[in-house]
């Protein structure tokens, strides 16, 4: 089995995906990064679209409102692309787990469904749920994920003003929050348990892997004889996870892709021819008695 790392590829044109799965966009909070991935929407189609858990953040916009255009963008792109012939397939997360009740059903032409089962170009059969079902705190200590949430939630403020600073200096956007969080020594824990019983119960279920989301951090990885794989999310690591039609499967970091994107069109940019100052003689000369 075949891993990747997520790298940039500089592509100005639509790109056609047998299969992408996009996760933990978290609509209606200040934290989603709609404009990035309505972006990525536009520059990327495919056969079929996993929206895996976590589109809308429900828990947040019941404490506090937040739906700006962008977000509204996001859900009117996503509802095109089902009209245009794309499958897609909505299965919720623990944020917006209200959707649960409408398992089975479809929205307009988005089908919603608890988990499936994927099967690749190249037969892999790949377990598709968000992943929140194997995270022990989300299923018994409610009130603890709640809190955990409202405390990341300003982890992420603090992440957005850091960005806004850095795109003043001219830099690309980096995510803060997760860099600080890939280096606390339970954090990094919790994800490597997450990732094993994500595996585990592939295995348990005679399948070749998983594609999950719930952790916003994205992997593409061998674990046990097991494809583990993560999308990531649209609030830190801006990421997704595609299948090209040959069935192989890639993770597509945004963020660098933008970077990438907008150092090449600086390069590209004309420099301005500024002409010397005609000497004081001449311009003398040139005036009218």
């Amino acid at each position: 089995m075949s891993t990747a790392s997520l790298e940039p590829t500089v592509n100005d044109v639509r790109t056609h995906w047998r299969t992408l799965w996009i996760s933990d966009i978290h609509l209606g909070t200040s934290g989603c990064k709609a404009d990035f991935l309505l972006d990525f929407l536009e520059r990327n189609d495919s056969d079929t679209l996993y929206l895996v858990g976590d589109i809308v953040d429900g828990w947040q916009l019941r404490r506090h409102w937040h739906w700006p255009r962008t977000h509204n963008d996001v859900i009117q792109r996503i509802l095109r692309k089902a009209r245009n012939g794309t499958r897609v397939v909505f299965i919720p997360g623990n944020h917006d787990e209200f959707a649960r009740e409408f398992i089975g059903f479809a929205f307009g032409d988005i089908e919603i469904l608890d988990e499936d089962v994927h099967v690749t170009a190249k037969g892999l059969r790949l377990l598709v749920l968000h992943g929140d079902q194997f995270d022990g705190v989300v299923r018994h200590s409610r009130w603890l994920a709640h809190l955990g949430d409202g405390l990341y939630q300003f982890a992420l403020w603090i992440n957005h003003h850091f960005n806004r600073l850095r795109h003043r200096l001219g830099l690309h956007y980096w995510s803060l929050s997760q860099y600080l969080k890939h280096r606390v020594k339970n954090a990094v824990s919790f994800i490597s348990g997450f990732e094993e019983a994500l595996a585990g119960e592939a295995r348990r279920r005679d399948l070749d892997g998983v594609v999950c989301g719930h952790i916003h951090k994205a992997e593409l990885r061998d674990v046990g004889g097991i494809l583990y794989c993560n999308d990531g999310d649209w609030v830190e690591s801006l990421s997704a996870l595609g299948e090209t039609h040959d069935g192989q499967l890639q993770l597509l970091d945004w963020a660098a892709e933008m970077a990438a994107r907008q150092a090449g069109f600086s390069k590209r940019q004309p420099r301005s021819l500024s002409l010397p100052a005609l000497p004081s003689a001449l311009r003398r000369q040139g005036r009218h008695p």
